[in-house]
């Protein structure tokens, strides 16, 4: 079960510009929607970050060729086989999916990005994907992001969805986002595949860096269990279609309101993969303070977030803060005062000036222990930099989940 609140959105905004549609290809397994199509609007910009694991999937080789030659116009997705470690045949098959799709649809095969994710290192059915895309391509419509959301799952429990809508000086902009993780969560860029696309008409490079900047406050700051994917992609589209005044300086008047909904819409998208992490009972935010840099910051957060002994402690409730501390002291910062460091759990302040608080009592701590959200401040006492990373506790589940993947 998903922790916290998962819902989706009452209201899912159609972009106008953006059509999409589901399929059952039968890529792995049987009458299951496992195929995506999204089409995008001519007059698009889009940006794109990928994984920076050196064993990157052939989807995303193909992509990154694809997108340094061509503005894309089609997107397609599969679930089921990451077709990573495959080699020149992933390559090839990669290739003859995005060939397909182009002939179907009457566009140059290097404006079809191919996005993959499920089990790596075996060959990709990519005549089921192939045999799939007439159906796909026929039922395009711009309604179908719910849809599209739950055709990109694998071992999620829910869709995730966001979505919202703003108004800015009498023009209204709509942003509305997928994306799909649960396991082999720690991005080093972005999620296992994410999707958010406005109506916005933003310069395509002044569109690079606004995505680059938002996925480090968001897809790049959640982890389930330390491991970067092979897969890893998350595309930001803006259809052009809401407004004729280009966006193409953050000094437009129309900049940081759209920047604020599109971070809105990348966190919340981040933290329902964190949510759904596989196996979780308990969402948990590390908040460090008082850094010299976001840096060090940054890297505190993750040494506790990673630490398996912090995260089997939280899954049993219990108030065992000295993992904390021991995390927070290998995380690698020069010349740690560890007796200025100052920890919470919530409201309960449980390590002060590097040693236990003094009205702290193990009863408070195992109170918040037990609760569905949790909250570690950490207080570096040594600057002003501040940073979060989400995550989640490990669990027996985590365990069964990952130990039968395959089966």
């Amino acid at each position: 079960m998903a922790v916290g609140n998962v819902a989706v959105p009452e209201t899912i905004y159609a972009i106008d510009g953006i059509r999409l549609s589901t399929t059952a290809a039968g890529v792995r397994y049987p009458n299951r929607d496992d195929l995506v199509v999204i089409e995008i609007a001519e007059s698009a910009s889009t940006a794109v970050v990928t994984t920076k694991n050196a064993f990157c999937a052939a989807p995303v080789r193909v992509l990154r060729a694809h997108f340094a030659e061509a503005a894309p116009r089609y997107l397609v997705i599969n679930t089921g086989n990451a077709n990573a470690g495959t080699g020149a045949d992933g390559l090839k098959r990669a290739e003859a999916i995005c060939m397909a799709l182009a002939d179907k649809v009457g566009v140059n095969a290097n404006t079809v990005l191919p996005f993959s994710t499920g089990v790596i290192g075996e060959p990709l059915n990519s005549d089921a994907v192939i045999a799939g895309l007439d159906s796909a391509v026929s039922n395009l419509g711009a309604d179908n992001w719910l849809a599209a959301a739950n055709g990109i799952r694998t071992t999620d429990t829910i869709p995730k969805v966001a979505s919202q809508k703003i108004s800015v000086t009498g023009t209204d902009y709509h942003v509305t986002g997928i994306s799909k993780g649960s396991g082999m969560i720690r991005p080093n860029m972005a999620t296992m595949l994410g999707y958010v696309a406005t109506d916005a008409n933003i310069a395509p490079d002044l569109l690079q860096e606004m995505l680059t900047a938002i996925n480090e406050q968001s897809f790049n700051r959640i982890t389930v269990d330390g491991d970067t994917s092979t897969n890893d992609c998350c595309v930001l589209i803006a259809t052009g279609k809401a407004d004729a005044s280009v966006i193409d300086s953050p000094e437009h008047p129309h900049y940081q309101p759209l920047f604020a909904a599109l971070t809105d819409v990348f966190v919340r998208l981040a933290q329902l993969i964190v949510r759904d992490g596989e196996g979780a009972t308990k969402f948990i935010t590390v908040k460090v303070t008082g850094g010299k840099t976001t840096q060090e910051c940054c890297a505190v957060a993750y040494a506790v977030a990673h630490s398996p002994l912090v995260k089997t402690a939280f899954f049993a409730s219990d108030a065992n803060w000295g993992r904390i501390l021991a995390a927070v002291g290998y995380a690698g910062v020069e010349d740690l005062d560890t007796e200025q460091v100052n920890v919470s759990l919530n409201e309960v302040m449980i390590c002060q000036n590097g040693s236990v608080a003094s009205d702290y009592t193990e009863a408070a701590g195992n109170d918040v222990m037990s609760r569905p959200e949790i909250t570690i401040h950490i207080d570096l006492a040594r600057g002003e930099a501040s940073d979060i990373v989400y995550t989640c506790d490990l669990s027996y589940d985590y365990v069964k989940i990952n130990a039968d993947y395959r089966s």
